[in-house]
Order: C-alpha cells, then sequence, then structure tokens
C-alpha cells in the first residue's frame, strides 16, 4: 500500500509508527539497525569490482575490521567507474542515475548509482519529512491526498527531482505548477505560474532550497501587490479572492507590504541545501510558520530531517552508515595531508562538537566510508521536547575547503586558479572566504597584484571585479545562476598592498590558508595595510 492508501485503511498512530518511530528508538537500538544494515551492505560490497578495487582486495567481515581497513574515500576513488556507468562493476543493479554538479573548472559533474532498495527507502524518509512538516506533536500529522505544493525544486536528473516522485506516487500531492510542466519553464515563469495556480487552489506546502524559498517569497510578496484588480479577482476563487481584499485592506491599514502569509496557510514548509539558517527567521515572518530543515544529497540521498520542534535533524538509521570526524582531527589532517584522521560512529558522538560527516550507503549503493563534504555539529544526545535518546544535529556549512553559496555553488581553490589563468590577470597571491552582507552569503576575494602590473598601470577593483565574473560564470554555471536566479551578487574584492602577504607569511611563520582562512586571519592580513612594510622585509620592499 502506498501512503494514500494507508490512510483510509490504517490507524493513524500505526502510521506514525511506521515513518517515525526511529524517534523512539535508544541509542543501542539505533546502532543495531545500522550495523545489521552495514553487514548486509558489506556482502554486497565485497563482492563487486568497485569493492575489491577501494578495498584491495580485502574482505571485511565485521564493523571494527571494515573501520580499519577501508580507507576513507572520496568521489575520485568511484568516478572511473562511476561516471562510465559500469552497472556490472557495482554492488547492486542501479535502476536510476542521479546527477551534481562536481567541482567549477575542474570536474563537470558527478553522478551516483540509485539501487531499487535505495528509492524504497528514499520515498519511505522523503514521506517522514512530510509527516514531520505538518506535526505539531509527537503522533499528529496532517499530511492528506490532493494537498498542494509549490514547486521549487531542480527537476531529475537532481536528486531533489526525486521528491516530486516519492510524493506524487505515495500520497498524490498536486505540484503547482505540475512538475511535467515546471521543468519546460524558466523559473520566473514558474514562479509566477504557481503563485496564480496557488491563488485558485491554494497552497499547502512549500519546499525548496533556503535560498531558493525566500526568493520565491519575496517574488509572490511583489506579485501580490498588484493582485487585487477587479481582473485578477475573476480568475481566482470566491475565497482566495476574499481573503486577498482582507489582506490588502489590512496590509494598507497596517501600512506594510503584503506577505504570503496574509493569503496562504501553509500545512508544512520544508527548505534543504546550505545556508539554511539565515534564511529561516525571515521565511517564518513571510509565511506564519517556520521552516523545517532536511538534509540530502546526491551520494547520501534523503538521510536527516528535523521535527516539530524544528530543534536539530535526525539522522535516519536506514539510509546510511554514518561516521564522524571532529573538527580537531581535520585540524591535524591539514597540517599534515597524510594523517589519517580518526572517526567516531553515532554512538560515541560528544554534544557542542563540530563534525565532517562521513557516509557509507546502504542498500546497495556504491559509496563506502565517503567524504561527501558538510559539516554538523551535535546539538544533543537526547531530547526532552522530542521525546528521544538519540543524537541530534545542526547544519553547520559545507567542510572548508569548499565555499558553498545558497546552495548553489562549490567554488574550491582549483576552481578560482582556473578562473585568475583564464582571466590573464596578474594576481599574484589570493585567499578566499565564505562572508556575509546583511545576512547573506559571499565570495569574498583578497588579492595582491604583481609588481609589473602595479607600475605599468592601474587595475580598478571595478575591473577585477567585472572580468573575475565573467570566467566565474564561464567556469561554473552553478554560479552564473546565482545571478541569474537568485539576483546574488556573490563576489566582493579587497585588493591588497604589493608585499601584505609575504610579510604576512614572516610574520606568522606560516602562509595562510587559501581557502576559508578563519576571520581572525584575514583581520590580521587587512591590517597590515596600515604597516611601514620596510620594518618587515629587511628594506626589500616598502608601500
Amino acid at each position: 500500500m502506498n501512503f494514500k492508501e494507508k490512510l483510509k485503511q490504517e490507524k493513524k498512530s500505526d502510521i506514525w509508527q511506521e515513518y517515525c518511530g526511529f524517534l523512539d528508538l535508544s541509542i543501542d537500538e539505533y546502532m543495531t539497525i545500522q550495523n545489521r544494515l552495514l553487514m548486509e551492505q558489506l556482502h554486497l560490497w565485497n563482492r563487486s569490482e568497485l569493492g575489491q578495487r577501494i578495498s584491495k582486495g580485502k574482505a571485511p567481515r565485521s564493523i571494527d575490521e571494515f573501520r580499519a581497513t577501508i580507507p576513507l574515500t572520496h568521489y575520485e576513488d568511484y568516478a572511473e567507474i562511476l561516471l562510465q556507468k559500469r552497472s556490472d562493476s557495482l554492488p547492486d543493479d542501479p535502476v536510476l542515475w542521479i546527477q551534481t554538479t562536481w567541482e567549477g573548472g575542474h570536474h563537470p559533474i558527478k553522478i551516483a548509482p540509485y539501487t531499487s532498495a535505495m528509492l524504497d527507502t528514499f520515498k519511505h524518509n522523503a514521506m517522514t519529512c512530510l509527516i514531520l512538516a505538518t506535526s505539531n506533536k509527537k503522533g499528529d500529522f496532517t499530511a492528506r491526498p490532493q494537498d498542494t505544493i509549490l514547486y521549487g525544486l531542480a527537476p531529475l536528473p537532481y536528486a531533489t527531482g526525486l521528491v516530486p516522485v516519492a510524493f506524487k506516487e505515495e500520497v498524490d500531492l498536486q505540484f503547482l505548477p505540475p512538475v511535467e510542466i515546471a521543468q519546460t519553464m524558466d523559473f520566473s515563469s514558474r514562479n509566477q505560474l504557481g503563485f496564480k495556480m496557488g491563488l485558485k487552489t491554494g497552497i499547502d506546502y512549500f519546499f525548496g532550497l533556503g535560498s531558493v524559498t525566500y526568493y520565491i517569497s519575496k517574488a509572490i510578496a511583489k506579485i501580490s501587490q498588484g493582485g487585487n484588480s477587479s481582473k485578477s479577482l475573476t480568475s481566482i476563487s470566491p475565497k482566495m479572492a476574499l481573503r486577498l481584499l482582507k489582506a490588502s485592506k489590512a496590509c494598507k491599514k497596517e501600512n506594510r507590504d503584503m506577505m504570503p502569509k496574509d493569503l496562504f496557510k501553509l500545512k508544512g514548509f520544508m527548505v534543504a541545501g546550505t545556508d539554511n539558517e539565515i534564511y529561516k527567521d525571515e521565511l517564518e515572518e513571510l509565511w506564519g510558520i517556520r521552516p523545517m530543515e532536511i538534509f540530502a544529497g546526491t551520494e547520501p540521498t534523503c538521510i536527516g530531517t528535523e521535527t516539530w520542534s524544528r530543534n536539530g535533524l535526525y539522522f535516519f538509521p536506514d539510509a546510511c552508515f554514518y561516521e564522524f570526524i571532529p573538527e580537531e582531527e581535520l585540524k591535524k589532517e591539514r597540517l599534515n595531508p597524510r594523517y589519517v584522521p580518526k572517526t567516531y560512529t553515532m554512538e560515541e558522538v560528544i554534544p557542542d562538537t563540530v563534525y565532517e560527516i562521513v557516509i557509507s550507503v546502504l542498500k546497495g549503493g556504491a559509496f563506502m566510508r565517503y567524504r561527501v563534504g558538510d559539516m554538523y555539529r551535535c546539538v544533543g544526545l537526547k531530547s526532552s521536547e522530542d521525546q528521544t535518546r538519540i543524537p541530534r544535529f545542526k547544519y553547520i556549512d559545507r567542510v572548508p575547503d569548499v565555499i558553498d553559496i545558497a546552495g548553489f555553488t562549490r567554488i574550491t581553490k582549483n576552481s578560482i586558479n582556473k578562473v585568475i589563468e583564464l582571466s590573464h590577470l596578474n594576481i599574484a597571491y589570493w585567499v578566499a572566504a565564505k562572508e556575509y552582507r546583511q545576512n547573506r552569503p559571499f565570495l569574498h576575494l583578497y588579492v595582491e597584484l604583481d609588481e609589473k602590473t602595479l607600475f605599468s598601470h592601474a587595475i580598478s577593483k571595478k575591473i577585477l571585479y567585472e572580468h573575475l565574473t565573467v570566467y566565474f560564470k564561464y567556469v561554473d554555471q552553478d554560479y552564473h545562476d546565482l545571478q541569474k536566479i537568485l539576483g546574488i551578487e556573490p563576489l566582493k574584492i579587497t585588493i591588497l598592498k604589493s608585499g601584505t602577504f609575504k610579510v604576512y607569511e614572516k610574520l606568522k611563520g606560516a602562509p595562510l590558508q587559501q581557502v576559508n582562512p578563519s576571520q581572525y586571519e584575514l583581520l590580521d592580513l587587512v591590517k597590515l595595510q596600515e604597516k611601514d612594510y620596510t620594518l618587515y622585509l629587511g628594506g626589500e620592499q616598502g608601500e
């Protein structure tokens, strides 16, 4: 039975237990599920060419042996087999291949295989998210067939394209606009059509990247301002026409702009991707309901969700086997690239500690001990509000050597070097950091031009910005979409005096980390602009 049929034939409490029962597990019960499914996965993985290649012929027979013998992996370890879609080399037969960006300017895309069992798990966990998005307390939910959902997701072959498939098959949600139509439309047209359809039918759910839902929400507010003409009122339902007139009158009285909450009463609001934390308060103000964060990705599938408390993500025990690398171990690895960081399982995590997550995809998946590139903070091992006894987490950001802006980009050292090379700008040194302006993320590039450039002709910040923006768009389509779709200007440039980086290294005894150095280190770097370099370089170079 699908979810729609279960609603007709089963008790509400039984449905809750089936989908949300994992929240009642003790940590011992949780780890029993994790360990059992990992052993089943190892049975498949050990026999595959992919498994044999990564394990170098070893076949671990226990969890301890698995963690001791299988190395931590990156996409490069899988690329030769996966990019050629060599199904016969995998642990189980894939029925679908999902795609995402790998690294702009260096590698175009990466793809991941999904088995039938993985898709079943994805569908089940996606429904759990829908149930929890409509719940205000344990055991209570209002998800129903034929509810409407505003479309804010990328279509297949991206992982978010699986969500409409799951919701359509399980509960027959009505997407605004329908997925098959939305896929043929540009972003702006899709938003306008979805809003117009919502005025006729109402909107029950909203789901998308946090940055995208914010952009759409602001767009809806603008469209609403002109939506109370007599012509527009005849094209919507009487119920929505009355609501629109009342909202317009109330907004004029309160001297404020109309907001989506004046027109729509959402049952559930879900956001995914990065940087959600900076949008949640404004989204709650706009819609009158706090977004529930979920976490899903191309390689890990759908792995985590918040609950009615909106106070941290719980990881599904049947999607992946989870390991965690503490921040202190990552620092050791950065100082010594040959260092192998220690990992800890779910039963070993410590509150208020930041971790890089490591996943082993279950149910015939390809990725084992895979560093997906995301950072989380453990915020607790139990919760009296949720009545849980398993750890919960807050999503922090991508790993420090990746700059992700609003869930769109994956800017790395390689991609920045590629942009600088293509631009033919004589940039001698640079560092890049993800920073925030007016609560919005952006890429801040600190650059030092070579001496010949400085003395031959002046290069303004505007010229640098225009040149680098052109090549960032060329190298990284997702960067281009930030401006085209969301209207975000993601680049800021600071030009430093010639000699700044050399002075910094001499004073500190080590060069800056090129991507995402600490804010304290950047502050020290910028402060050097006030100094006389001759004091530090022994007369080698003045200002």
